[in-house]
C-alpha cells in the first residue's frame, strides 16, 4: 500500500509521476479507496464510495497510458465530487432525507468533462442538505450527518462542501468538486487548510447540478495547492449549452513563477478587533508582506458602501424557493434534518416580485461599482473568514456575524475567488486568505495564490489525523 505522504502530494506531483511511470493510477486508486472506507465514516465526508466504477477507471487509465495515449495532468488521478452533481445509476442525494434514494440517468457535464480528462472518480461526498439554502443552525443538517474537520474533529469541516471540504484535507482523495453560492468552497477551504477556487459565474457549466439559485452558483475545484486548482479549472471550464449562464470562456492554465511584480494588489481592513479572532490581524498583516516581498504593489482599498449580505439573501430565499417549490407545495420539504431551513425554503414563496427585482438591480450597481474598483487594483485581499472552525454544535447565526465582508460582495457580482492557507490561529487551526479577481480574471488570481504558495508552506501541512 502507497504511503500517506504520497497520497498528501498535490495533484501536479501525483501527475508528474503517473505519466513516467512511477505511480501506478491503479495502485493510487486502491490506496486512496482503502482511506476513504476506513477514514470517510469517521469524517462524516462520504455519501458514496464508488469502488467498481473507479478501477474500471483507473485500469483504464493505466492501459491508456501504457499505449501512450496521455489525456492530461488529471489522467489517473483519484477525486470526489460533491452529492449534488448527478452521476450516472449512482445516488446523487443532494444531502436530504427526502432525495437519499434519487439516481440519474446522466452524469452532470463537470461529471463527464473529469471523465474526459482521465480523472478517476472514486466518491459522492458529503454535503448540507439542499446546500443550506433556506439557512440552517449548524453542520448537522444533512443527510450523512456533519462532516468533521480533519485537523479537530470536534470542529465543522464547513459550508455545504464540507465533505468536499474534510475528504480533500483528510487526503482521501486527490482533488475534489464544490459548489458554491455564498461562501461554499471558500469556507471550508479556510476551515480545512485547503486550496479552493471559486470560478467566475458562468465559467464552469452547471447542467445536471442541483439548483439553488440560478444566477448565483458555481461549482469550483478544492485541491491541495492553487497550482492544482488550475489544472482541474481547465479540465472543467467552458462553454455548455446545457447551461443557459454558460459563457464561451474555455480556460488553460499557465503555471506561475514566484514574482508579483506589476501586480496591483488592494486589501481589505476588516473590523478586526470588533469581529475577528485575535490571531487574525497579525496573520493576514504577514501574508500582505509576503505579496509585498514577491513584488506586488500593495495598497489599501475599501469595498463600496452596499448592503451585500441583505441583497444576496434576498436573491438566494427567491431563487431557492422557486427551485424547491414542488417539494415545498408536497409537505415533503418537512422531511429535511433542520427544520430552519424547511422555514426558510418555505418562506422564501413570500418573497414578492418588487423586492426581487429590486435586490438584482442593487446588484447590477454593486458590479458597476466592482467594476471601477478593479481600474484601481488587479486583485482584491482579505481573510477568508475571520475566525477558525467552530465547534459543530455552536450555532451558525452567532458564527457567520463576524464573516469577511468580500465574501458577499464576490459571489453577488460572480467574481472568481481563491482561498489559500495563510497560517494557524486559535487552538493551532488553519485560516486562509481570500483572493478576489475581476470577471474571467482566474489567471490573475491563480498566479497570486501559486507565487504565495511557492514563498510559503503553509499549504503543505497535513492534519494530526489517524
Amino acid at each position: 500500500m502507497l504511503s500517506e505522504e504520497i497520497l498528501y502530494l498535490p495533484v501536479t506531483e501525483l501527475s508528474a509521476r503517473v505519466r513516467r511511470g512511477s505511480l501506478s493510477p491503479v495502485e493510487l486508486t486502491e490506496a486512496y479507496l482503502e482511506r476513504l472506507e476506513r477514514l470517510g465514516p469517521k469524517l462524516g465526508a462520504v455519501v458514496t464510495v464508488t469502488r467498481e466504477l473507479g478501477l474500471e477507471q483507473a485500469r483504464q487509465a493505466e492501459k491508456e497510458l501504457s499505449a501512450g495515449r496521455y489525456r492530461g495532468p488529471l489522467h489517473g488521478i483519484p477525486c470526489g465530487v460533491k452529492d449534488l452533481l448527478a452521476t450516472r445509476g449512482i445516488k446523487t442525494t443532494w444531502g436530504a432525507p427526502p432525495y437519499k434514494d434519487q439516481v440519474f440517468d446522466y452524469d452532470a457535464t463537470v461529471v463527464r468533462k473529469l471523465r474526459k480528462a482521465g480523472a478517476v472518480l472514486i466518491a459522492k461526498l458529503a454535503m448540507i442538505e439542499l446546500a443550506g439554502g433556506g439557512g440552517y443552525s449548524n453542520g448537522k443538517a444533512s443527510l450523512t450527518g456533519p462532516a468533521l474537520n480533519p485537523w479537530d474533529r470536534s470542529r465543522w469541516a464547513g459550508g455545504s462542501s464540507s465533505g468536499p471540504g474534510a475528504a480533500t484535507a483528510a487526503a482521501l482523495v486527490g482533488f475534489s468538486i464544490g459548489s458554491e453560492t455564498w461562501g461554499s468552497i471558500l469556507t471550508p477551504s479556510s476551515f480545512c487548510g485547503l486550496s479552493g477556487l471559486r470560478p467566475t459565474y458562468g465559467r464552469v457549466s452547471r447542467a445536471g447540478a442541483m439548483a439553488l439559485s440560478w444566477t448565483m452558483d458555481k461549482l469550483g475545484p478544492m485541491c491541495r495547492s492553487a497550482e492544482d486548482c488550475g489544472l482541474v479549472l481547465e479540465a472543467i471550464a467552458g462553454f455548455d449549452p446545457h447551461d443557459p449562464g454558460s459563457a464561451r470562456a474555455p480556460f488553460t492554465h499557465r503555471p506561475g513563477n514566484r514574482s508579483l511584480r506589476g501586480v496591483r494588489v488592494g486589501w481589505i481592513r476588516e473590523e478586526f478587533k470588533k469581529k475577528a479572532q485575535p490571531e487574525v490581524e497579525s496573520i493576514y498583516r504577514d501574508a500582505l508582506d509576503v505579496l509585498r516581498r514577491l513584488g506586488a504593489t500593495v495598497r489599501e482599498v475599501k469595498l463600496p458602501e452596499f448592503p451585500y449580505g441583505p441583497v444576496a439573501g434576498m436573491i438566494i430565499r427567491a431563487e431557492g424557493a422557486a427551485a424547491f417549490d414542488t417539494l415545498i407545495r408536497s409537505g415533503r420539504i418537512n422531511e429535511l434534518v433542520d427544520k430552519r431551513q424547511a422555514e426558510g425554503l418555505s418562506g422564501g414563496l413570500e418573497v414578492s416580485a418588487a423586492d426581487f427585482i429590486r435586490a438584482m438591480r442593487i446588484r447590477r450597481v454593486i458590479q458597476q461599482a466592482l467594476d471601477e474598483l478593479y481600474t484601481q487594483v488587479d486583485i482584491l485581499v482579505a481573510p477568508s473568514l475571520l475566525f477558525v472552525a467552530n465547534p459543530i454544535e455552536l450555532d451558525l447565526n452567532k458564527v457567520f456575524r463576524g464573516s469577511a465582508g468580500l465574501g458577499a460582495a464576490g459571489n453577488l457580482a460572480g467574481l472568481p475567488g481563491l482561498s489559500v492557507p495563510m497560517g494557524f490561529g486559535k487552538d493551532n487551526l488553519p485560516l486562509g486568505l481570500a483572493i478576489v479577481g475581476k470577471p474571467f480574471g482566474e489567471s490573475t488570481v491563480l498566479r497570486v495564490g501559486s507565487a504565495y504558495q511557492q514563498a510559503t508552506d503553509w499549504h503543505t501541512r497535513r492534519p494530526p489525523l489517524n
